[in-house]
């Protein structure tokens, strides 16, 4: 199976489980986490604790100069296409990117990275846990960092807002009300396999939502799957950005990204 396909049927897997994803506090009846202490999505996990954030900026952050710009200012979506290869049919006006129909993963492929994206949820709220401002950033394709609205909304705590989907949810809730601008700042490292395609070492992740950390060097234990553990396969060492359709409105925009190196590459 080529990479693209991968993250193709990926995609297609996490649409076809919007469906299962309505319990409101959780499940009983799912596989136990690697580290034997939670189910996934486990409901009587206890939710983290609400810190607010900083007031929503006023205009989006500024770019780094090496940063390579995957949604600006304008309506440019040269940058992203649909899981198929097809034209990105996503609607992008004034800077500003809605959720449509289907995944959208950029064309360029990832390893290491920095990224930077800013989303709001709807400001009309309607539906409840996982029905309610739902969309989801994967990182390569396979590891997703949950886009949510987490403001007074009960859910599972590892599918909130920020969560590592299905895994850890966030140190801390530091959702901004519905409408409000939102972001992520994101380092990952991407998994290494060895020459026998057994795993050398997996992806970690930091994340800062609105400024705040809420994990913190955080390896997944494998790719992201609702209800699910699953192993790590060699075709998850690149891959692309991908933003998850979940049938609800989310907008994003002013998002980047900056491969990372090593010390004393260049």
């Amino acid at each position: 199976m080529t990479r693209t396909n991968s993250v193709i049927l990926v995609a297609l897997a996490l649409t076809a489980a919007v469906s299962g994803q309505q319990a409101p506090i959780g499940y009983d009846d799912t596989p136990m986490q690697p580290n034997g202490k939670w189910r996934v999505h486990d409901g009587a996990r206890p939710h983290p604790s609400i810190v607010t954030p900083p007031p929503a900026p006023n205009a989006p952050a500024g770019v780094p100069s090496d940063a390579v710009v995957l949604l600006g200012p304008g309506e440019d979506l040269s940058a992203w296409q649909m899981a198929d290869g097809s034209t990105a049919a996503w609607l992008m006006k004034g800077g500003v990117l809605q959720t449509g129909k289907g995944i959208l993963r950029t064309t360029q492929q990832f390893t290491d990275v920095q990224l930077h994206v800013e989303f709001a949820t709807p400001s009309e709220v309607k539906g409840d846990s996982q029905g309610r401002g739902n969309s989801g950033v994967f990182l390569l394709g396979h590891f997703e960092i949950q886009v949510l609205d987490s403001y007074r909304n009960i859910t599972y705590a590892d599918g909130q807002a920020a969560s590592m989907y299905g895994q850890y949810p966030p140190l801390v809730n530091v959702a901004r009300a519905p409408g409000e601008w939102q972001s992520y700042d994101i380092i990952f490292s991407a998994p290494r396999f060895a020459g026998d395609g057994t795993l050398a070492k997996p992806a970690v992740v930091t994340v800062l939502h609105n400024g705040v950390l809420v994990h913190h060097a955080t390896p997944f234990w494998g790719p992201t799957r609702h209800k699910s553990v699953m192993p790590y396969t060699p075709d998850m060492a690149k891959g692309p950005l991908v933003l998850q359709d979940h049938g609800n409105p989310v907008r994003y925009r002013n998002i980047w990204i900056r491969e990372l190196n090593d010390y004393d590459a260049h």
